[in-house]
């Protein structure tokens, strides 16, 4: 077992508010069978690229310099070429840096949407004897969530019901995503102002999932085939026209890696909401109060079941009141 990489503060699961990119509800939806999800699964997404997370000076004979924060670079940049060669990972970087020996360079930028251009020359760190140009790099982001479903028929998934975010709330692309069956070993309680988190461990470094469509509805991907589906409960889906204010279920994983029931209550029930705040809900379960102190990071993507059909998913807490969320219809999930 190998121990999750947490960002604190959002990485994979940051509270983020997102526009929808699902379709209404399919007309054979009440036909469909889906798997109940609850788990919850460690996210590993590609940057496609190199991530820019800090400065540092770089100690030479003549002095410390950052040639990357000089020439304008900022916290949250992507390196994306260097030269005309593509950087998708550290590695990639440093093969290209050292090949340039001292060489000025051209730096291809993504800065949000937009893309920009640099011009570096690295300078050899004394201690190392290696070329830098002055930061701390990352080409991965890593975090936990909960899948929501998997339709039975095509093993296709969702997951998180939120845009994937960084620390920075930004919103993270994706080029390449796996995901891992991953153990709940403890829980940092919810508390009035600091959302909690779940504290996990990937179980082993064989995928159980692959993603190919992130937005701002959540992850989406299909299941490995020969996945074992037999301990699943199956379910049907509903549209938020079907939801009612009143008792309500959760299922989610706060220990080990079964998902649970947990009651909840639906206070409001708002369609048109166009940040995918489409419930109102709070944790009325003793247990979820008692071991969580309510909704917690890496809760994101909890199936929210009323009536026996699956209505939609949990996605943010509100931060001043750790027993009261926000949800998302489960059409705006489905057809990803």
């Amino acid at each position: 077992m190998r121990k999750l990489k947490f960002f604190l503060a959002g990485a994979l699961l940051a509270v983020c508010a997102a526009f929808g990119c699902g379709a209404p509800l399919p007309a054979d939806a009440a036909e469909t069978e889906y798997y109940l999800g609850g788990m919850t699964a460690g996210f590993s997404l590609s940057a496609n690229g190199v991530e820019i997370i800090a400065f540092k000076e770089i100690r030479t004979a003549g002095g410390s310099r950052c040639p990357a924060s000089d020439a304008g670079m900022k916290t949250g940049d992507v390196i994306v070429a260097v030269d005309g060669l593509h950087t998708r990972t550290v590695e990639e970087l440093g093969n290209v840096l050292a090949r340039a020996s001292g060489n000025a360079s051209e730096f291809l930028v993504r800065r949000g949407k937009e893309s920009l251009q640099f011009t570096l020359t690295p300078i050899r760190d004394d201690k190392d004897e290696k070329f830098k140009i002055g930061i701390l790099i990352r080409d991965t982001l890593s975090g936990i969530g909960t899948v929501t479903y998997i339709e039975k028929e095509s093993g296709r998934f969702g997951a998180l019901g939120h845009a994937v975010c960084d620390e920075n709330k930004n919103s993270f692309r994706l080029a390449d995503a796996c995901v891992y069956r991953c153990s709940i070993i403890g829980v940092t309680r919810g508390e009035r102002g600091r959302a909690g988190e779940l504290r996990g461990f990937l179980l082993n470094d064989m995928p159980i999932a692959q993603a190919d469509n992130v937005c701002g509805t959540g992850l989406y991907g299909t299941f490995e085939s020969g996945y074992d589906f037999s301990e699943l409960q199956t379910v049907t889906a509903a549209p938020m026209s079907e939801a009612t204010i009143g008792k309500a279920v959760i299922y989610s994983t706060i220990d080990g890696v079964e998902p649970k029931p947990y009651e909840i209550a639906i206070a409001k029930v708002d369609p048109g909401n166009r940040n995918n705040k489409n419930f109102v809900i709070k944790v009325t379960d003793d247990t979820l109060l008692r071991e969580t102190g309510g909704i917690v990071q890496g809760m994101s993507g909890s199936p929210i079941i009323q009536n026996g059909k699956m209505i939609g998913a949990v996605t943010h807490v509100f931060l001043n009141d750790p027993t009261r969320g926000y949800g998302i219809g489960i059409e705006k999930m489905l057809g990803n």
